[in-house]
Parts: C-alpha cells; structure tokens; sequence
C-alpha cells in the first residue's frame, strides 16, 4: 500500500484533493472552473510553480521514475504552497486562474475563503501527464478526466499558440525522451515518423496518448477515485454534469459552463468547418482507432 501523508494547509488536513485532466483543449478547464466557484473548494490552476513541476515531470518523466517518494513529496509540496491563502496569494496566481475566480486584474485575492474551506485540487492545463504521480502523492486523490472529439481538440491545438509552441525545433525533446507520453510517442514507428508528420498529425497524437493514459489510468482505479465526463454531454447538459460531479465528490458542485456557453455549443463539431480535408485525413491515420472506440464515428 503506498504511504500515508498528513498534509496541512491553511490548518486543514488535505484530504481526497480533486485533479482534473484531459488531453490539451479537451474541456478540462471547464470543470476546473466549476470546481472553483463551488462552496467548500479551493482549486488552483496555471499556477508557476506547480507548471513548473508538471513540465517537469511530463516532459521527462525517465530522470524521475526511479526516484519514487522523493518525487511524490516535491508534488504534494509544490500543490500545498499553491493552495497557501493569504490577503495577497492570488496577485501571484496567473491570468487564468484569477479569471476563474472572478478577480479582475487589478483586484486583490484571496478567491477563496478559509471559512467553510474543506476540499482542494487543482486543473492546471497538461497536468494529465502526470496523472500517477498525483495518484502516488495523494493516494485518496479523486481524479475527474474530460474526453472531448479528438478532431475538435485538434482544431482548437492548431488556433492556439501554447499548443504550437510544443511542437518548435529545440523544444520537442523526441529524441532524448523515449518513449514520450507528452508527444504520445509509444513505439519507434512514432519517433521515427515524427518529423514527417503534419502540424494536425502531431496534435492527434498528442491527443491519442492522452486518451491511451486516461485509458490506463481508468484500469487502475476504481469508480470511487476516477470519474470520466464527456465534453459534449457537458456542453449541451451542464446541470446533469454537475449531478455527476457532486455525487462523485460527495460535495455540491457548479455547473461547468464556460463564460460563452452558447459560442462553446457551436464548437462541438466544429472541425467539419475549421479543418482541411487533408487535416481530417491526417487525425484519421493517427487516432482512428480511438476516435471510433470513444463513440466518434
């Protein structure tokens, strides 16, 4: 059995934290922003520090996977100092975690109240690689994934700077990391055809590893610590998505809307008008398989 930590925050013991993941794009911030207007939760996301170690562990997961608990303590310190609140903890928070809490810019925190405050977690974006690490680190950590079309996923990646910057010279690491789960590179037919690949052919394998990790990690765990939300449904059924999300956590939970809701309907689908043909081929040949598996036919 893995072992017992007593983290305190704030004076309360952190107990069954909720991570919320997904494949980049995937809808997963929505659900980060529920979590995060919920009474009784306080939930990060962006922060630096914790990208910073999410990066480095996604990234190069091989120079830490012999180092075990050393790692799991940088985690549970990394989230803790994140989960600090103090008068002025949010004017460190990035944009993005600070818009999910209604602050604006130039607005003093904190977005949480210690009063009532009884669960924490964070939805920082790619924290999906690094999924069993969380589960190492927390062993009662309640996991919430969002599976979106991975062709939609692939359209929004290619209209996004931070998703393009990934796939630069000098920064992909494909060849000193193998295999890759952040550029989901599994085999050598991947790392060998990898630079042949169209900029929407490498996104739907980044997009394919990430539902091959969300896959494994659904065999590890039981129904009690994972639960698995589907974008669309979430879209066009927010209230029954914050059903499922407050039996899950045992706790009342916002629905996850986005602050467009209406622009985010028009988005299920919308690769049919913002990829080419020939994109459409690519994400095909690349995620097909899991593209048919996941009910998009």
């Amino acid at each position: 059995m893995p072992s017992r930590h007593i983290l305190i925050v704030n004076s309360r013991k952190v107990t069954q934290p909720v991570f919320v993941i997904g494949a980049p794009h995937s809808g997963a911030e929505a659900v980060g922003r529920a979590l995060k207007i919920s009474p009784g939760f306080h939930v990060t996301a962006g922060q630096r520090n914790v990208l910073e170690a999410v990066y480095a562990f996604a990234r190069k997961p091989s120079a830490y996977a012999a180092r075990g608990e050393a790692v799991s303590s940088v985690v549970r310190d990394t989230l803790a100092q994140g989960w600090q609140i103090t008068p002025t903890s949010c004017l460190q928070c990035t944009p993005q975690c600070r818009a999910a809490a209604g602050l604006r810019d130039a607005e003093v925190g904190p977005c949480a109240e210690e009063r009532g405050l009884a669960r924490f977690g964070d939805a920082s974006p790619d924290l999906a690689y690094c999924a069993e690490t969380l589960i190492d680190a927390f062993p009662d950590a309640q996991i919430v994934q969002v599976v979106r079309d991975g062709r939609d996923t692939v359209a929004s990646m290619l209209g996004d700077p931070l998703s393009m910057y990934w796939f630069r010279p000098g920064v992909a690491n494909i060849d000193d990391e193998f295999p890759n789960p952040f550029y989901g590179i599994e085999d050598e037919t991947d790392r060998f055809t990898w630079t042949g690949l169209s900029t929407a052919a490498k996104c739907a394998l980044r997009w394919r590893g990430a539902i091959r990790l969300a896959a494994r990690l659904r065999a590890q765990l039981n129904a009690d610590q994972l639960k698995t939300l589907r974008y669309e449904d979430m879209i066009f059924d927010p209230r029954g998505a914050a059903a499922a999300l407050s039996e899950f956590t045992g706790a009342t939970v916002a629905a996850p809307v986005t602050r467009k809701h209406r622009e985010v309907k028009s988005q299920a689908g919308s690769w049919r008008h913002l990829l080419s043909a020939s994109d459409v081929s690519d994400v095909e040949k690349i995620a097909g398989e899991e593209l048919r598996r996941l009910g998009y036919a």
